[in-house]
This record gives structure tokens, sequence and C-alpha cells, in this order.
């Protein structure tokens, strides 16, 4: 497995070069190339089986693979650091969670059982106000709805605050006005915090508004660019209309 190297001196990006997969005698991805820059937002798409997730996956240091994943941030000698957010995480309706206790399990080194300190309960405030999202401290999370509970995924990964920000699917399952309240804020992320964000998506009626580049993949990176000029191409025509699945 290639290590994630500095690279592109003077700028602050993210470059996937000539990056390959196998499983067995399968190849997932055939030497995909890709390069964002911070304060991109950048949507991944392509039709089931395309190798997107295997892609974050690699990104994520998760699975073996050929090829180099270089970061650079301009000079500064500053570990990579990714947020990740899955793809539609399920919690039971019933479940006394709340938002409070999920942020204490996956942050805190004190046993969630025990109370929280005031201190505690305000920097998870702090944590939910860069989503806006404050008002969900108390809230079950089995209760939020899909565009609620992204917010709160979203705030747990820029804890501690990431280089890059990836998230699989994230306008699965969120209504139109969820999913413009969703890209209005990650727009907004993007521009205060100037960090990348990379999105896998099967919605494309977001990314002419929202998105910088479009990288279009099925096992091959097919083509990149901006939306209209992606959505436009052969390449997508073929991707999903020729022989494969309909959008």
């Amino acid at each position: 497995m290639s290590h994630i190297h500095r690279g592109c001196d003077h700028a602050c990006c993210l470059q996937v070069k000539d990056l390959s997969v196998k499983i067995g005698s399968d190849v997932i991805l055939d030497h995909i190339n890709l390069h964002m820059h911070c304060g991109q937002i950048a949507a991944l798409i392509g039709p089931n089986g395309a190798g997107k997730s295997t892609l974050i996956r690699a990104i994520l240091g998760q699975v073996d693979y050929e090829g180099d994943i270089r970061f650079s941030t301009e000079g500064r000698s500053q570990a990579l650091r990714i947020g990740y957010v899955p793809q539609s995480p399920t919690f039971e309706v019933g479940d006394p969670m709340s938002v409070l206790d999920l942020f204490r399990l996956c942050n805190s080194k004190l046993p969630a059982i025990l109370p929280p300190s005031r201190k505690e309960r305000q920097r998870v405030v702090e944590c939910l106000q860069r989503v806006h999202g404050e008002h969900l401290l108390d809230k079950r999370v089995g209760s939020l709805s899909g565009g609620e509970l992204q917010r709160v995924l979203l705030a747990l990964a820029l804890e501690p605050m990431p280089h890059i920000l990836i998230l699989d699917e994230p306008l699965s399952g969120v209504d139109v006005d969820g999913m413009h309240m969703l890209m209005d804020m990650l727009d907004e992320l993007r521009k205060t915090l100037d960090i990348s964000i990379l999105m896998t998506t099967h919605d494309f009626s977001m990314l002419e508004q929202y998105v910088d580049t479009v990288f279009l993949l099925k096992k091959n990176m097919l083509f990149s660019g901006a939306p209209k000029a992606v959505l436009q191409s052969s390449d997508f025509a073929d991707a999903f209309f020729t022989g494969g699945e309909k959008k």
C-alpha cells in the first residue's frame, strides 16, 4: 500500500496519481488520476459499481492500492486530517441516545454513562454551531430527519477540523429543501474554513449550482471538469445510458 506524500509545492491540494485497486484478479479501479484544491467542492459520480466507494476507501487508507495519494498544504508540515461522513447510518426511532450522547461516545475520553460537564456540553454546542444545529443538542438521534442527521454527522466530521471533508451520498434520503440547505451549508463551510469537500452523489440537480469540479468514474476516470461540461459529455451518456443504469 502506498503512503500519502507531500507534493504540489506552494499549493493546498489533494492529488491521486495512477491509482489502481485489484481484488484478486478483478480490477476495480484502473490508473485513476484526481486533483482538487482547498476551498473546492468536488463531486464523484458514476453508475453503481463504478468504484466510487473503493476510491474513497483508498483515500481514507482502508484499502490497499497501487499508485500515489499526495497531499500538500502550502509548505506546512501538518499531517493530513480527513473528516468522513458515511452513507445513511440508521438509528432506531426509540433509541434514547441524544445528539449530545453521540458526540460524547465519539469524542470523549470519559465513560458516556457519566453526566456531561458544563464545559463538555458547551464544546458540543460549539461544534453544532458550525452547521447551525445547536438546537439539536438534546434531541434523540432516532427522531432526527434526514437533513438533521446529516447536520449532526457533518458536525462530528468537523471535529477536529479536517483539511479534506469526504461525504458518501450526503443527499440520499434528504428532501429537496433539505438538499438545498445541506449544499448551502457545505458552500459556507468551504468558504469560511477553506477546506476541500469531496462528495459522491447520484443526484445531479445540484451540481451546476454548487460544485466546482465533477469526476466521472467507471473503473477508469472517464472525464473531469466543470459540471456542465461533464453532464453534457458523451462519456456521461455512455456511462449512464449505454448498457448501464439510467438516471
